[in-house]
């Protein structure tokens, strides 16, 4: 593609039309103006091809989305462009702030394509076909092909240890099935990044992420120490009951029995099951009436989204900004329980950020400030379908009702939120562990990290590769810390939220249900700003202090 260097004398002219701007700043803005013509259709028209590809499952979209990512890409592998970015940044005289945090911004994704262009290639081609795979999949019981719905339904309602050990293992076959083709990606990816001096392809992601190792590293190893002793307390009590249910001992517990194929959501197990709540619900309705009532209108989302389960699609749930321009969509799998009311008000946080974007701001800052600060948006929202208030003003229940359910609501939303914090931990550290030296014995070294952090036993036998039935490992690589940075900053939020903006002496029956002060205060503060300052910075600025783990702590580990 010829090179937009080329094109900024011609368009210079028309490009900061101010007598104080440096000579940098009308070069570095006549080149995004041309660079955000060029990328703004072309990214919109990926999206939507693997949007269909995705609720499809069919292989020419697939090889359409494959093709528009490659043509996306070699316009971020120009090397003249790169090194001309890199000139003005070094410069020191782009300093107006919008168009500086545009250049670093960009710069950034022209350092993520400054590899070996036939290496790149190689890599979309093949995670697009690992995707394409996984999403095609289906595990089988009893030499019967099965569906993920059905995997949670038997997991989450049988009683029987072998029908949910047979449920287990049908989650994990494609693991096996991609494994393969996933380290060699591993390798391929690390062999990219060495030629820009990245000791592997994890260090590069968060570096390029605007985060570090050792600062994660760091928040982790604080989590590991405030989580682990709750942890264990809760989960020995869960172990009691699960061993009774099953008619087993403790100690005979095994993966299988903790009703997710990774024990990375709590089991509803203690005096109610909060799916009984949600068995007759319309979940779909339900969001549209809280976000509405909170001043978040989602009606045009859910009207552009796929939100049912049938075959080939994908069979878990993702929100995608398709265009910046206000094509927002998800794409869920809704059944009637708790864990899809969670996830859909989950993805409809993120949505809601994409959607909510201050449309007077540059094209390339209509984003959120971070991956994890969408996240915590989700997250936000998300634990709503396990907070009493909520539920019993959204599900019209009774005084007595609620207080049936107040009974357990928190301690299944505690639980959840420190298994969270343990189950990142796994991913977080195995991942690592994986782009260091993907040679090594991973499927023992998985089972070591279940053992350390999750204090689940092993299968016996031989391990196999069924840990990379986690997706995220192929399609959203080096990721997984994002979801609990996310978690932490919820809990910020909360408490700003509770002390500040509703003014509030404590959080007892919060539900933000029907106040529209929480819709203007995302609006204003968080989702409008986009990706203007860097994350730490939007923190700061949205709830009085940068990023801390003390409000998860407040808000979930004290007794």
């Amino acid at each position: 593609m010829k090179s937009l260097l080329m094109c900024i004398l011609t368009i210079v002219a028309i490009s900061l039309q101010t007598g104080c701007a440096t000579n940098e700043e009308k070069q570095t803005q006549a080149f995004i103006d041309r660079h955000v013509r060029i990328v703004d259709p072309l990214r919109a028209r990926a999206n939507r091809t693997m949007y269909t590809a995705e609720i499809t499952g069919e292989k020419q979209h697939f090889q359409e989305f494959k093709k528009l990512r490659l043509e996306i890409n070699e316009i971020y592998t120009n090397s003249s462009d790169f090194q001309f970015l890199k000139s003005m940044k070094d410069s020191g005289n782009v300093n107006t702030p919008r168009l500086a945090r545009q250049l670093d911004k960009l710069y950034l994704a022209y350092l993520n394509s400054q590899m070996d262009p036939q290496l790149l290639k190689d890599i979309i081609e093949l995670s697009t076909s690992i995707t394409e795979r996984y999403n095609k999949y289906r595990g089988r019981i009893d030499g019967k092909e099965t569906t993920m719905t059905e995997i949670y339904r038997i997991m989450t309602t049988s009683k029987n240890s072998e029908e949910h050990k047979k449920a287990w293992l049908a989650s994990k076959e494609v693991g096996n099935a991609v494994i393969g083709d996933y380290l060699k990606l591993v390798k391929m990816r690390n062999k990219a990044v060495a030629k820009i001096d990245y000791e592997n392809f994890h260090t590069y992601s968060l570096a390029t992420g605007e985060q570090s190792v050792e600062d994660v590293d760091r928040i982790f190893e604080e989590l590991d120490k405030l989580t682990a002793a709750p942890f264990a307390k809760l989960k020995n009590q869960l172990d009691n009951i699960l061993a009774k249910d099953y008619g087993i001992t403790v100690d005979q517990l095994r993966p299988w029995h903790y009703h997710d194929p990774f024990f990375q959501r709590t089991p509803l197990v203690y005096e109610l099951n909060l799916d009984d709540y949600y068995a007759k619900q319309d979940i779909a309705q339900i969001c549209i009436d809280y976000f509405a009532g909170v001043g978040l209108p989602i009606e045009d989302i859910m009207a552009r989204s796929d939100l049912y389960d049938k075959p080939g699609k994908n069979p878990h749930a993702f929100a995608e900004d398709i265009d910046r321009h206000g094509d927002v969509r998800v794409l869920c799998n809704i059944a009637g329980d708790e864990r899809w009311m969670e996830t859909t008000l989950h993805e409809l946080g993120h949505a809601v950020y994409f959607k909510y974007h201050d449309p007077s701001e540059p094209w390339l800052l209509r984003q959120p400030a971070h991956a994890f600060t969408t996240e915590a948006a989700a997250m936000f929202f998300g634990r709503l379908s396990r907070d009493a208030s909520w539920m019993q003003q959204m599900l019209s229940l009774s005084d007595a009702r609620r207080d049936e359910v107040e009974k357990v609501t928190f301690k299944y939303l505690q639980f959840q939120q420190i298994l969270f914090a343990r189950w990142a931990m796994v991913m977080y550290n195995f991942e690592k562990a994986v782009y260091a030296n993907p040679d090594q014995d991973l499927n023992t070294l998985w089972w070591d990290m279940v053992e350390k952090y999750q204090f689940v036993k092993r299968p016996e036998g031989k391990p196999d590769a069924g840990w990379a039935s986690k997706l995220h490992f192929t399609v959203a690589s080096c990721y997984y810390h994002n979801y609990m940075l996310g978690e932490l900053l919820a809990s910020q939020w909360h408490n700003h939220l509770v002390n500040n903006t509703l003014k509030l002496q404590s959080d007892d029956d919060v539900s933000y249900v029907g106040d529209k002060r929480i819709g203007k205060y995302f609006r204003d503060e968080v989702f409008g700003p986009g990706d203007r300052w860097h994350w730490n910075e939007m923190i700061r600025r949205s709830t009085g202090e940068k990023l801390t783990p003390k409000y998860f702590a407040d808000q979930f580990l004290s007794e």
